[in-house]
């Protein structure tokens, strides 16, 4: 089975290194905030004629905003535009492009109605204070060198801060294919991600047979159909709350930069924002190791897994349990459990979102009107039952896949 997959490493480049990679970035930026602008230029001037009342066929020609064309009118006036161009690779200006198309592209297909999902609002000019610094490869020298050093177009070596040799393993035994690779500035580091094209070998669960029905929440983040011990959420946000309210504190002391005036961010603020960039970037690292692990277990154990198709746009509309509901990571749980099984050979079941769950009696069948979220035990007036309410509400979630299956229909 041919799957995409990342390989994460970060990086310990010199400092001419670390100014080659800012300015690589910047590149990217430039190439983007040129495009844009030639983008609204058009646009305005299409809308300015209009409202002279010209018609469709008299006004200025529009401008494709394919990767070709704007590729194409880069390498006409980048002597023009960056007379520095040769100094970072051309995978860097195309970058910048590609990330323009598609920013445009989504915008439109939002506008006419072909996109669903949040709102998406026409791009904006990438500032070099503010945005990520981020560049992608697609071309050239792209390889691993040894297990300590990674090789990237005009770059030359870099070394890696921690072991590649997971990856180099793979690609001596010809089963990874590096597809590209994308430079990121984060939390004060450098990080270089690999798109992978992996042979992955079929594998089967310990239990191929075994069914079991997940039920999400936050108090608890997992609670199990069967005899697996539920999973208490760890609250990595709650729980360096207190540090990042004080981090915050100590930023907001500092010259901090406006736009409005001009003034420029004092060092000692831009110091404490590290601080707390860096802060926050623990917590989402931590949340990722403690999730990676859950579905990972989960995904090599189990044949079929059920889970419930929540609403988490909903949940995060309730400013009292939004930042819980982030703080669990519903979504990613569901994402991650999503490949997971397939690399593995099981299946993920999800559940209907208006499926009662919680409401239905696991003995009896017996459906509830009514199930405040502070009872946190199910009782049931039928047939007695009492059981702990999610505990019961992933036992039906087991319980219906057996009668979908039992009914001939589909298992997923």
């Amino acid at each position: 089975m041919q799957v995409i997959q990342a390989y994460r490493f970060a990086l310990d480049p010199t400092p001419r290194q670390a100014a080659a990679l800012a300015s690589h970035c910047g590149a990217a930026r430039v190439a983007f905030n040129w495009g844009l602008s030639l983008v609204k230029a058009n646009l305005d001037q299409r809308a300015a004629e209009r409202s002279y009342g010209l018609d469709d066929d008299q006004l200025t020609p529009a401008l494709s905003w394919s990767m070709y064309t704007l590729r194409k009118r880069w390498n006409a006036v980048k002597h023009q535009v960056a007379p520095w161009w040769a100094e970072c690779s051309k995978e860097a200006y195309a970058c910048g492009l590609e990330r323009l198309a598609a920013a445009l592209a989504n915008w439109h297909q939002f506008r006419t109605g072909q996109r669903k999902g949040p709102p998406v609002g026409f791009p904006r000019f990438r500032s070099k204070h503010t945005s990520t610094r981020s560049v992608r490869f697609t071309t050239g020298a792209i390889r691993l060198e040894g297990r300590t050093r990674v090789v990237l177009p005009v770059l030359g070596r870099i070394k890696t801060h921690e072991s590649t040799r997971k990856l180099a393993r793979r690609i001596e035994q010809g089963i990874a294919t590096i597809r590209s690779a994308t430079i990121r500035h984060e939390a004060g580091r450098w990080h270089v991600t690999f798109s992978v094209l992996v042979q992955r070998a079929d594998r089967s669960p310990a239990r191929p047979d075994a069914l079991i029905g997940v039920d999400l929440g936050v108090k608890t983040l997992a609670v199990f159909s069967d005899s697996r011990p539920a999973v208490e959420n760890p609250k990595h946000l709650a729980v360096a709350l207190r540090q990042l309210r004080r981090l915050s504190r100590t930023v907001s002391r500092k010259q901090a930069p406006d736009r409005q005036t001009g003034q420029l961010a004092s060092r000692r603020w831009a110091r404490a924002n590290a601080r707390r960039t860096r802060a926050y970037h623990r917590v989402a690292h931590l949340r990722r190791d403690a999730l990676h692990k859950f579905t990972t277990s989960l995904a090599g154990e189990y044949g079929t897994i059920v889970v419930e198709d929540l609403n988490v746009a909903g949940m995060m509309r309730n400013r009292r349990l939004a930042r819980a509901v982030a703080d669990a990571g519903f979504g990613e749980i569901r994402r991650q459990l999503a490949y997971k099984t397939r690399w593995n050979g099981g299946t993920l079941v999800v559940a209907d979102r208006w499926y009662p769950s919680s409401k239905t009696c696991s003995g009896c069948g017996a459906v509830k009107a009514k199930l405040p979220l502070r009872v946190r035990t199910y009782v049931c007036k039928s047939c007695g039952l009492s059981i702990d309410r999610d505990r019961n509400a992933a036992i039906n979630l087991t319980t219906l896949v057996k009668r979908t299956v039992a009914g001939g229909g589909p298992e997923t």
